[in-house]
């Protein structure tokens, strides 16, 4: 019944006209203290994980495995518990930003390569040379209009040639 009232409304039509994007940021429609909560939530699992590796990192044979992948999930919360603060859509338009998407396309790049690294080549000092560029790329995903981006493509661009 309810389909039926908002065809001869006219609603259906204007929900049809609607894209992807804004169907995904009405479904992540909530509350202001439930974002902040699960930001918190998400960012404290994140960091939990990141400590956690760092403790495993010492123990004989699977700690620096252990530390790759705690690290690794440890990045991806934290990434994912900013989703919570600006909504999906926004985050990763933001990312994907001309500013932004160097160190947003290295940062994943990293991410995928270090559990490749660490699992299918089984060679620790690429995954932990993959692990350091995580970081790099995360801050200057975090610091894009400071002098520490600049430095970054700097370092890129002298790698590169």
């Amino acid at each position: 019944m309810d389909k039926l009232k908002s065809v001869l409304s006219g609603e259906e039509a204007r929900r049809e006209d609607r894209n992807v994007l804004q169907t995904v940021s009405e479904a992540s429609s909530l509350s202001w203290s439930t974002r902040i909560k699960g930001f918190i939530a998400c960012f404290v699992v994140g960091a939990a994980c990141t400590v956690l590796g760092v403790c495993v990192l010492f123990l004989p044979k699977i700690g620096l495995t252990l530390f790759i992948v705690f690290y690794t999930f440890g990045n991806i919360c934290a990434l994912c518990s900013t989703m919570f603060l600006m909504g999906p859509v926004k985050q990763l338009k933001r990312m994907c930003d001309k500013t932004r998407a160097l160190a947003t396309t290295i940062m994943l790049t990293c991410l995928v390569l270090t559990l490749c690294a660490a699992f299918w080549w089984k060679n620790f000092g690429l995954a932990l040379l993959f692990c350091i560029l995580q970081v790099l790329a995360c801050l200057g995903l975090i610091c894009v209009n400071c002098c520490f981006r600049e430095a970054i493509l700097r370092l890129v661009a002298l790698c590169l040639k």
